[in-house]
């Protein structure tokens, strides 16, 4: 008679028994003890996760329970065995467990008990009480085995949970998980860099626009300045001017001297023109006053606006999501050239098929980026 077949088992073809467990796979020893990664039923590993969920609830029931006998350091230590030969959803009870026996066991005995009897280090130790502190309010997080769990402590508990609702955590690998959380850690402190910078660009920024208040006051000071120096000099030329147009008088009637009348104009004129020459040299100061002023406000002005830019940009790059995918972007950047360098290697081959190939998956890459930014 032929052997009847469990259509939906995975294990059906190298299984030699006459199926019957249609629907209830976990029921049988074949599956129960040969299921692996690749060939599990989804709604037969959900049971067990529930059944082994409620035994560790129903031993956690036990241990607290104060009618029921103690447990001693040997029930604790076979509980942690068991765990680890489980595996998966089984992290939170080798911590609990490990909680549990280092509260009993007297000082001095903590670290031989781990050594010899569950060969764990301290610090391993301590990673699974923590993670059973942190983590056991979240039982979801147990189906994702100890190296996950793991490396979920490395962020702080407050963003756990933000985490986990963004990333699907269940299908990563735990390589793929911890270069999340590296390039979300990278991605923050960029963002926290970019903060950083962006309150020091304000901080230039308003200190430019003081500066450029001061040199504009400084600027019409100048002008006004300036302007004092010319009408000054103006006047003094006219009266120079003036004066040696003036003819010599002489008055018949008096006895003045004329030499002396001479000497006292050509007095005039010298004392006049020295008035003049101080006039025209304080109008040059005030006039290369004026251009050094302008010249500081041009300099004042273009900082400004390089100020501006740099704020901007600052607060641009301190958004997380941008910060985010920069980091993204540098990476595929640097993915690219790799590639890049390892295809003008195949084309030094003789034989070009690695090459066309190369080239075809790149060119199919690039395409899939533009859909992407389109």
């Amino acid at each position: 008679m032929k052997k009847a077949k469990n259509e939906r088992c995975p294990l059906s073809a190298e299984c030699e028994k006459r199926c019957s467990f249609t629907g209830r796979e976990l029921d049988c020893d074949y599956y129960r003890n040969n299921a692996r990664p690749g060939y599990e039923l989804y709604d037969q590993e959900e049971r067990r996760r529930g059944e082994r969920r409620q035994a560790e609830d129903a031993l956690l029931d036990t241990v607290e329970d104060e009618t029921l006998p103690e447990r001693t350091i040997e029930v604790i230590t076979e509980d942690i065995l068991d765990a680890q030969r489980r595996g998966g959803e089984a992290i939170l009870t080798i911590g609990r467990c490990l909680i549990e026996a280092k509260e009993m066991l007297p000082h001095g005995e903590w670290l031989p008990w781990l050594n010899e009897k569950v060969s764990y280090s301290e610090r391993t130790a301590r990673r699974f009480m923590q993670m059973y502190r942190q983590l056991s309010n979240r039982p979801a997080l147990a189906d994702l085995g100890a190296s996950k769990a793991l490396a979920l402590l490395a962020l702080p508990e407050k963003d756990r949970d933000e985490f986990l609702a963004e990333n699907n955590v269940l299908d990563m690998t735990t390589r793929q998980l911890e270069r999340a959380i590296r390039e979300r850690d990278e991605a923050r402190k960029a963002a926290e860099r970019a903060k950083a910078d962006a309150a020091v660009a304000e901080a230039a920024r308003a200190k430019m626009e003081a500066d450029m208040k001061v040199v504009n006051a400084t600027l019409e000071s100048a002008r006004a300045e300036k302007e004092r120096a010319d009408q000054e000099a103006a006047r003094l030329e006219q009266e120079l001017t003036e004066l040696k147009s003036q003819p010599v008088e002489v008055a018949v009637e008096t006895v003045a001297d004329p030499e002396a009348i001479a000497q006292a104009r050509a007095e005039a004129v010298a004392e006049m023109q020295a008035k003049l020459d101080k006039a025209k040299e304080a109008k040059a100061k005030a006039e290369e006053k004026r251009k050094a002023v302008e010249a500081a406000l041009e300099q004042t002005q273009a900082q400004l606006k390089d100020a501006e830019q740099a704020r901007k940009n600052a607060v641009l790059s301190s958004d997380e999501d941008m910060a985010a995918f920069k980091v993204l972007f540098q990476q595929v950047q640097e993915q690219a050239n790799k590639m890049r360098g390892i295809l003008l290697k195949l084309r030094g081959r003789p034989d070009q098929t690695a090459a066309q190939g190369a080239e075809k998956a790149m060119k199919a890459l690039a395409e899939a980026i533009g859909r992407c930014a389109g």
